[in-house]
């Protein structure tokens, strides 16, 4: 026993202990590769050395404003290069970075400010009347920086100072405030908030670190890597991918707007290596005029989540030349906690069959402790036989510390030792998950589960079908029936009802089929997932 206290006796010392923080990459990438392209975006270059000073600056700058440890800056900006630098300057700063949905009302961010107190506040002039609105509701409204992107359609000034003028403020040689505690909160993510107020999700150093590590390892990045930012940053951080391209020396090309052209050309022109959207993105790459696409002749990884991508979807890409990798997270984990892995044999597998296997959501990601499938009643492992129900749940290091203000959110979300994301999914003999529906979004109809994933997966098969979503009807006889949403491909004819029914009777057993459908665009949250609950809404009406 002696020994053994000795062994776990020794001291933890600043040479054998350093607080694990993704702010570091820069630093590394600064000092080994001062002179690569560390971002693009239009005419701009910025090498690795110059986004470390101006991320410096920024940090300087802050301080300067006199924001102090733990305080809460916003971002209300596009993939910009202010908006990576914000990734690193502010919490050099110590403070803790707050990014804003640019597709939110000024109800929503004006929420989002007076709930994360936000002391500092900085907006892309594009978004700066939905700004205004938000500030004049606010009883103590935080100071303004104004951010004009030489790439943007510019607006009105809200604040007294330019973010440049800002910058030049700063100190590039102004000691880097490195946390103290890598529990320390580094960012502060705010959920859609679909069914009631946002959440606002605390992340932290450790966390960012852990995830950024596991997106460089399981996506294949490397100094050679060229990044597309077709993914908010806004979103989880970019999930973690604002920092993972960084740790590996990487370009990030930013992206303003997410359109196909302008995607297709990006690719062209820059070689892009590698690239992140959700499942709705790839419809509307698939889906793409042809003269908005744009052929390449190398291939480019793509990582989608968010939404489980029909596998039909999946095929398609790979056919354009896109090799597909399925991730699954949540805000409150990161972005990524799941990865549908490549296994042997894989690439052999006939492509409805291989998009099939590339349709679940996977195993646990490389930095997550656990992730699984268990009955929420009792806490026990479902079967591992694809099809016994139950609810997805993480644990590890790669999990948010909390809600901000919230326990008792957070009390139902941690109950039990592990996360609840809510969502049901099985557990195959190989110990994949498959994420089958929201708890909210199941349909119970004669008392029997139907997995609208399921009925989707079918929908988006049919060649004229371009977006689909099943939601629950009420039904006099059977409780609920699965009534569909159709977006019809915009290059074909459209089906009819009996069509879509039909094509749905063929593939599943009769009673999962719609028994109505109802065509037109699809309502979607401002992070592009379509939203189910305003569908079961109009089906009340």
């Amino acid at each position: 026993m002696a020994e053994q206290a000795g062994l776990n006796g020794l001291p933890q010392l600043a040479a054998n202990h350093v607080p694990l923080t993704p702010i570091s990459f820069l630093q590394r990438a600064a000092r080994i590769y001062p002179q690569r392209t560390a971002v693009i975006h239009g005419a701009r270059r910025f090498t690795y050395a110059e986004m470390a000073e101006r991320s410096r600056r920024l940090a300087s700058a802050l301080r300067g404003a006199g924001i102090g440890p733990g305080e809460v800056v916003a971002v209300l900006a596009p993939n910009i290069p202010e908006m990576l630098e914000a990734h690193y300057g502010v919490p050099m700063a110590s403070a803790v970075l707050l990014t804003i949905n640019i597709r939110l009302d000024a109800t929503a961010i004006g929420f989002i400010l007076q709930h994360s107190k936000a002391k500092l506040f900085l907006v892309d002039r594009e978004f700066a009347g939905v700004a205004r609105v938000a500030l004049a509701g606010l009883a103590s409204p935080p100071p303004v920086i104004d951010i004009a992107d030489p790439e943007g359609p510019g607006g009105e000034a809200l604040g007294s100072v330019d973010y440049e003028d800002f910058l030049a403020g700063g100190d590039p040689a102004a000691p880097i405030r490195m946390p103290e505690d890598e529990w320390e909160a580094i960012s502060l993510s705010y959920t859609s908030g679909t069914t009631g107020d946002p959440k606002g999700v605390v992340a932290h150093h450790r966390g960012a670190y852990l995830n950024a590590c596991g997106n460089a390892l399981a996506f294949g990045l490397s100094p050679r890597s060229v990044y597309l930012w077709t993914l908010p940053m806004f979103h989880c951080n970019g999930w973690t991918y604002t920092w993972a391209v960084t740790l590996q020396g990487g370009t990030h090309v930013c992206l303003r707007r997410v359109e196909p052209g302008a995607i297709f050309s990006a690719i062209a022109e820059h070689r892009v290596t590698h690239m992140c959207a959700a499942p709705v993105v790839l419809t509307m790459l698939i889906h793409a005029p042809e003269d908005k696409k744009r052929r390449f002749d190398h291939e480019v990884a793509i990582a989608t989540g968010g939404a489980a991508p029909p596998s039909p979807v999946i095929a398609k890409m790979e056919e354009m030349g896109f090799a597909v990798t399925h991730l699954y997270g949540l805000t409150e984990c990161y972005g990524p906690a799941t990865i549908c892995l490549w296994q042997p044999g894989l690439g052999e597998m006939p492509l409805a069959e291989k998009a099939a296997f590339m349709a679940r959501q996977g195993v646990n990601h490389p930095m997550l402790e656990e992730a699984t499938v268990l009955d929420p009643a009792t806490m026990a492992p479902v079967p591992a036989d694809g099809r016994t129900l139950g609810e997805v749940m993480l644990r590890g290091n790669t999990v948010m510390k909390g809600y901000l203000h919230n326990p008792k959110a957070n009390e139902a979300a941690f109950a039990g030792g592990w996360f609840h994301t809510g969502d049901l999914g099985v557990l195959h003999p190989d110990g994949y998950i498959e994420v089958k529906d929201r708890a909210k979004d199941i349909v119970i109809s004669g008392g029997e589960n139907i997995s609208t994933l399921e009925v989707e997966e079918v929908l988006y098969a049919h060649p004229a079908i371009m977006e689909a979503a099943v939601v629950a009807a009420p039904d006099e006889k059977w409780g609920e029936v699965p009534h569909a949403f159709v977006t019809p491909a915009p290059d074909r004819p459209a089906p009819t009802e009996a069509e879509v029914i039909a094509w749905c009777r063929e593939r599943l057993a009769h009673f999962k089929c719609p028994k109505r459908v109802t065509f037109g665009p699809l309502p979607k949250t401002s992070t592009g997932k379509i939203q189910k609950f305003e569908l079961r809404q109009r089906l009340k009406a």
